[in-house]
């Protein structure tokens, strides 16, 4: 599989934030200004990267897969972080971090499969 700054770059900011939000449930604490910032960082991330994605493509490069698979993943994982950021808002107890912590694994693991789908690999029919 092929990997490209933008996923190491998702990489980076979903690891830091999954890590500072289950730090914070670890001790108990419930969502703050920390986490949830952490978690609007993964949002910034996104939108970046789909701005990215439509310059890309509309400079000429293509998907080795399908355009709707690319497009539904990565919408999705802007949406995530929305999710995530107005669930800690209404629930403010500790566990909470750990919804926001799997916001950044979840848009990983995202990021992962939109590289497949962009490069090609395991999964990606072409054609």
């Amino acid at each position: 599989m092929t990997l490209d700054g933008w996923f190491y770059a998702g990489l980076v900011v979903g690891v830091l934030s999954t890590a500072i939000c289950v730090g914070a449930a670890l001790l108990k604490k419930g969502p703050n200004d920390i986490t949830l910032l952490s978690v609007a960082a993964v949002e910034l991330f996104m939108v970046v990267y789909l701005v990215s994605a439509i310059v890309r493509l509309s400079t000429g490069e293509h998907l080795a897969g399908a355009d709707w698979e690319f497009w539904s993943y990565l919408i999705t994982a802007a949406v995530i972080p929305i999710g995530g950021f107005y669930w800690a808002i209404l629930e403010r107890s500790f566990w909470s971090n750990y919804v926001l912590a799997a916001v950044g694994l979840t848009v990983i693991v995202m990021m992962a499969r939109m590289q497949q789908i962009w490069y090609g690999g395991p999964g990606t029919p072409t054609g």
